[in-house]
């Protein structure tokens, strides 16, 4: 029974001034949770309780689905991340440190490498596989701007598991049955989520989705067709080519277009100066010629230019996700000054392509379709070109999805508007194949006798970022509001008034719970006024508040629903049945 005039815990009546998000916020206050420095946090004992109610519904799943847990150390040597590169490819992200041999060392991010070479170890031949290993480790990650509590942490709990198997039919095997654990397990944690289509970044494969916590405050933006079912992040989403596109007027034709370095300036000059017959010009109507500067995992940097249609803009993630595990930044003016091919504000696609004189890389907007036509840089201060067709003028190293999506746009699937929403991530699961099985020499006998490269999946959940973004769906104005599976205690009994009576009736009422395994949190504290017990039962969220006070003399009990905020008399006598009702419901399902 924890008792609150015992327990390690002090509430906080304001806001911690780097709160961003509810969960922060909230779990700060309640006592859930300490700061110890940026991105970097200690879990107290209402908090641990809660992650580790987290944590035993995520490893019972995991066990259940026939997954094998062991447990990898964080500290772990450069070698195996030097094989597989990513040693370089995950840049300032990775923490590094040297032991006093000057050895090289990182504090583990992820951990394919180590499972990889755990089943080389072990296993040799096909009719070992398949198997699925996984662990519940502490991660490290210099995240450069960590945020939102343990929502966005430098050190934090991910469950990671790994499936290998003989050929791609059995991946595709390993892939549903994680798939349907991890519904399973977001299921039984209460999350109000979707499964998103998604890329795999710099941990390669082929397949991948995510698993999103519907949340205001999340950091993943994801579509949904309403008409058809489709889901994918916004870094995912497939761009439709346009059944109508821009068609040429006519040859293409240079013209005076002073004072015009930006889309707007440029289509309210064409409005006035050079008005086309059928219509008013758009942003729509013009290509936009975007220069970036990439650095490849090795530090070489180029330049990269993006054309996109003039009404949209560049969305860093996709751009980061379509160029990983290579990062881009802004092209400065010291750049501009190396390619004075690149005329700021009038840059056109006629000079650029691998293939040209300049050499360098263009990619285009899925929307830049052969035929069409754009007004765009004539690549000198000032001019214009009218009426620049793509495929005739100027054409394309590749295509790049990389501009924003936006809300009604149409759905890849069916063509119907798309709704774009946000979400918290909170597991992601990859067909790997054999990247890392390859670069680390993982092979096996097949029935043949031949040796055959292993096919591998991944698959993570954010097990300490699941608890706040549980807190994120569960809370109100006054505090938490923990569902049954993951709350620290089932029950908390609040001990109105001074009469010892009243205060050993409740004690018998708790043990009695107790004993039934009925979780208890008792409020026993004297000299606390029952306005801060209140506050206090609201703010900790327990999804049952059991108040005995006055109404003891007439054989009553309050029971309230914290969710709801429902309250109704309860005779002593049925008490017991009540809690235990309450607290079965979830651990049933």
């Amino acid at each position: 029974m924890l008792r609150m005039s015992t327990l390690f815990l002090r509430t906080l009546r304001e806001d911690p001034v780097d709160a961003e998000v509810p969960s922060h916020r909230l779990l700060q206050r309640a006592g859930y949770i300490r700061r110890v420095a940026p991105g970097i946090f200690t879990w107290l004992p209402l908090g641990w309780r809660t992650y580790r109610n987290v944590e035993n519904v995520i490893r019972t799943e995991m066990d259940a689905a026939g997954f094998q847990e062991m447990h990898f150390p964080a500290l772990l040597p450069r070698e195996p991340y030097e094989r597989t590169n990513r040693w370089s490819e995950y840049g300032d992200t990775l923490f590094r440190l040297q032991d006093r041999r000057k050895g090289d060392y990182l504090l583990g991010p992820t951990h394919e490498e180590l499972f990889t070479l755990a089943v080389k170890s072990e296993f040799s031949s096909y009719k070992d596989l398949p198997i699925s290993l996984y662990q519940i480790q502490t991660k490290y990650r210099d995240e450069a701007r960590p945020r939102a509590g343990i929502l966005r942490g430098r050190e934090f709990v991910m469950k990671d598991s790994y499936s290998f198997d003989i050929d791609d039919e059995g991946l595709a095997n390993s892939y549903r049955q994680h798939r349907d654990a991890y519904i399973r397990t977001f299921d039984r944690l209460g999350l109000d989520y979707v499964i998103v289509s998604a890329m795999s970044g710099a941990m390669g494969g082929s397949r991948s989705e995510e698993f999103l916590a519907r949340s205001e405050v999340g950091e993943d933006t994801f579509v949904e067709c309403p008409a058809c079912g489709y889901a994918a992040n916004t870094e995912a989403v497939t761009t439709l080519a346009p059944a109508e596109y821009n068609r040429a007027l006519g040859e293409p034709h240079i013209e005076e277009t002073p004072e015009t370095s930006t889309i707007e300036a440029l289509v309210s000059y064409a409005q006035d100066a050079l008005p086309r017959p059928d219509r008013a010009w758009q942003a729509s109507d013009t290509l936009k010629n975007v220069v970036l500067l990439v650095t490849d995992p090795d530090g070489a940097s180029r330049p990269l230019v993006i054309g996109v249609p003039g009404d949209r803009a560049i969305d860093e993630k996709r751009l980061e996700a379509a160029l990983a595990p290579a990062t881009v930044s802004a092209f400065t003016d010291e750049d501009f000054e190396q390619y004075p091919v690149l005329v700021p504000g009038y840059i056109g696609p006629q000079v650029l392509g691998k293939d040209s004189e300049s050499g360098i890389e263009y990619l285009v907007d899925p929307r830049v379709v052969a035929g069409s036509a754009w007004v765009t840089g004539a690549n000198e201060p000032g001019r214009h070109v009218f009426d620049l067709v793509m495929g005739r003028d100027f054409r394309a190293d590749a295509v790049i999805e990389a501009a924003e999506v936006r809300q009604g746009d149409p759905c890849p699937v069916c063509g119907q508007p798309l709704a774009i929403e946000r979400g918290i991530e909170i597991g992601h699961i990859f067909q790997l194949g054999r990247k890392y099985a390859e670069a680390l020499g993982l092979q096996v006998l097949d029935e043949n006798g031949e040796l055959v490269t292993v096919t591998m999946g991944s698959y993570g959940i954010g097990v300490s970022r699941a608890v706040a973004a549980i807190a994120e769906q569960s809370h109100d104005e006054t505090g938490l509001c923990w569902p049954v599976a993951v709350a620290p205690a089932d029950v908390h009994v609040v001990v109105m008034g001074k009469n010892p009576d009243v205060l050993a009736a409740a004690e018998e009422l708790c043990e009695q719970a107790e004993a039934e395994g009925v979780r208890v949190l008792v409020d026993d504290r004297t000299g606390v006024s029952a306005g801060v017990k209140f506050n206090d039962a609201e703010l900790l969220g327990i999804p049952t508040i059991l108040v005995v006070g006055r109404g003891l003399k007439d054989g009553v009990v309050e029971l309230r629903d914290r969710a709801s905020g429902d309250a109704e008399d309860v005779p002593v006598s049925e008490i017991l049945a009540r809690l235990l009702d309450r607290s079965a419901v979830v651990r049933t399902d």
